[in-house]
């Protein structure tokens, strides 16, 4: 194939892989216009993780994650249902767990299995600080950003070969270095941005769903002290996948009056009809 051709093929698959985000309201990149097979291929990950893991269960923090899990994932479909959007999340299979592990993460896969690490509590400190992390989680997965990362990353792979095939007369040396060029530019100026915007899109949603569910997201901003206090340090924010702890507790500080607007105006409208 040749060059001409792969770049036509980038364009293509870029013109034709995008679809609105209902939640944004922005066109996002997304080749997975079918998400019964990405959440069957999350179902069995997290099934394999479970069987893996030690899951805590009949402790007050099990409890705390069912019952706050159960109330974002209800905030959710009120959500969805105000965007006229409800259907979205016919497919979507809620299970929370706690899972024994020093480490201080939580995720939400696609299709909305979720997972709290027994390390992430103390931070979390409170009911609200768990809501404020359950909503990022969940408004990960209902923001597609799993598909949109895999999408990216299938758009850099085929750049790579673009980039390869492009530069198949150069010296080897000449063409290593063009390589790793590509490498890095498509990394700092691509990859690390995108996450960096799909991590702050779940800060503002997650926020949102934490005040629809009737959690104060005063305590959001609260939570990235925290987690800032017990953090050792890290790459300066161009090189990380997550926006630095101040930004976040900006965003978070600025977001809240927008939160409760809208929330109340969800309640508004679900009382109207």
């Amino acid at each position: 194939m040749k060059t001409s051709q792969y770049i036509l093929l980038v364009l293509s698959v870029l013109f034709f892989g995008c679809k609105t985000n209902v939640l944004t309201g922005k066109k996002t990149l997304n080749f997975f216009g079918n998400n019964k097979q990405i959440f069957s291929m999350s179902l069995q990950q997290y099934q394999s993780f479970l069987n893996e893991n030690e899951v805590v269960t009949n402790t007050k923090d099990a409890e705390l994650i069912k019952e706050i899990g159960a109330a974002i994932a209800h905030a959710a479909q009120v959500y969805f249902n105000y965007k006229g959007q409800s259907h979205l999340l016919n497919d979507y299979d809620w299970e929370y767990n706690l899972v024994n592990s020093e480490q201080v993460n939580a995720w939400c896969m696609p299709g909305g299995k979720i997972v709290f690490y027994t390390g992430i509590m103390p931070i979390a400190k409170n009911p609200d600080g768990i809501a404020a992390i359950m909503g990022h989680e969940v408004a990960h997965a209902l923001a597609d950003h799993g598909a949109q990362r895999m999408s990216l990353g299938i758009v850099q792979q085929v750049g790579g070969i673009v980039t390869a095939e492009a530069t198949k007369n150069q010296n080897a040396q000449k063409r290593q270095q063009i390589m790793m060029a590509y490498g890095i530019g498509s990394t700092l100026g691509g990859m690390l941005p995108f996450s960096r915007k799909h991590e702050s899109e779940a800060d503002k949603i997650g926020l949102e769903l934490m005040v629809i569910a009737g959690y104060n997201p005063e305590e959001a901003p609260k939570l990235w002290g925290r987690m800032k206090a017990q953090s050792k340090g890290g790459p300066p924010e161009f090189l990380s996948t997550h926006p630095s702890e101040e930004r976040r507790i900006a965003n978070l500080t600025a977001w809240i009056p927008e939160a409760k607007a809208l929330a109340e105006e969800i309640k508004l409208t679900s009382s109207a009809n």
